[in-house]
């Protein structure tokens, strides 16, 4: 009679660098089924993680968490870290939703490439442990590259691992990854630089704006977070100014023609401007003059501009204010 064993298999979360890669093919070297899973919000995206995939053949699964993901980033435990990074909830949300998906779909633990000491703030030993216990999953949480430098999982106590086969890697250098990676081949992968947009400065700046001037946001308000200029014309308006052709096509692809009014210059080359769920018409006025502004248009020469509201079309006749003059409302 034919008992089939049932393999071991592992869920574990992806960024796309080297570290979860490696921590991938460490696993599967030992013979357990490895899957993948990475998480999708407008502050960073799958493409990276999907290239990792690609090179190493590891299954790959995507999961949009916007909703759950504001409701953490609007008040997390942990507070941010340089700019509008909540790091350390951010790792036990995403651990967390990944332990249901690991129930769900029956994966014996889950991991990650974490490395203990590479990050100051969201990689220590206490701020591993921190993540650990809000995920809801402590001691199924496995990190293959520092795993001996950690204290023993659920699932290695259970000899569904290989202790010995794990690393011991800490600390900041690169060269055991490197290494590691010349070991299974892999050549291809990103640098160690974040894609999290949370940790620039100048989108921060402008989320920050956004959540004190909104109680509620659509999505696409968080992708025009990252095109053109921001400007903030009253407590209840803002406008974006497109910078390039390419912020122009951007701003374009997120415009609500049901929300938003949209601002354009009526014969001369310049730019998009989007004023997201309307505004008064005095705001209006102002911000067609600010188009005007960046426009190609003659100094102190008024110029014909197409204001398209939700409730229909309008041209107004403006003369452009300078740049320098309204650097007061730039976000």
């Amino acid at each position: 009679m034919n008992l089939s064993i049932k393999k071991v298999s592992a869920l574990g979360l992806c960024s796309g660098g080297l570290d979860s890669m490696l921590s991938g093919m460490l696993l599967r070297k030992q013979g357990i089924e490895v899957q993948w899973i990475t998480f999708e919000t407008p502050f960073f995206s799958s493409e990276k993680a999907e290239q990792a995939s690609k090179t190493t053949g590891i299954p790959l699964m995507v999961e949009n968490i916007t909703p759950s993901y504001l409701k953490m980033l609007t008040n997390p435990n942990c507070g941010y870290g340089k700019h509008m990074n909540p790091c350390m909830d951010c790792h036990a949300l995403m651990f967390k939703l990944a332990g249901r998906i690991m129930k769900e779909k029956g994966f014996d633990f889950l991991f990650s490439g974490e490395v203990l000491g590479q990050r100051p703030m969201s990689q220590t030993m206490n701020s591993l442990r921190y993540v650990e216990k809000q995920s809801g999953f402590e001691g199924y949480i496995l990190r293959p590259l520092s795993a001996k430098k950690l204290p023993e999982t659920i699932p290695e106590q259970q000899g569904m691992i290989n202790r010995d086969l794990l690393m011991d890697i800490s600390g900041r250098s690169r060269k055991p990854q490197m290494k590691l990676a010349k070991e299974f081949g892999i050549t291809n992968y990103p640098s160690p630089a974040g894609g999290c947009l949370l940790t620039d400065k100048g989108y921060a700046s402008r989320l920050k704006d956004l959540f004190e001037h909104q109680e509620t946001y659509a999505e696409r308000e968080l992708y025009l977070l990252k095109h053109g200029r921001h400007l903030r014309l009253d407590k209840s308006t803002k406008i974006i100014v497109g910078r390039t052709q390419k912020d122009n096509e951007n701003i374009q692809k997120y415009y609500d023609p049901n929300l938003d009014t949209i601002i354009k210059v009526k014969t001369l080359p310049g730019p998009i401007v989007l004023m997201p769920n309307d505004g008064s018409k005095e705001v209006k006025i102002l911000a067609a003059s600010i188009c005007a502004g960046y426009s190609k248009a003659p100094e102190n020469t008024p110029v014909e501009v197409d204001v398209t509201t939700p409730k229909g079309n309008e041209i107004v006749r403006v003369i452009g204010v300078p740049p320098k003059e309204i650097k007061h409302f730039l976000i």
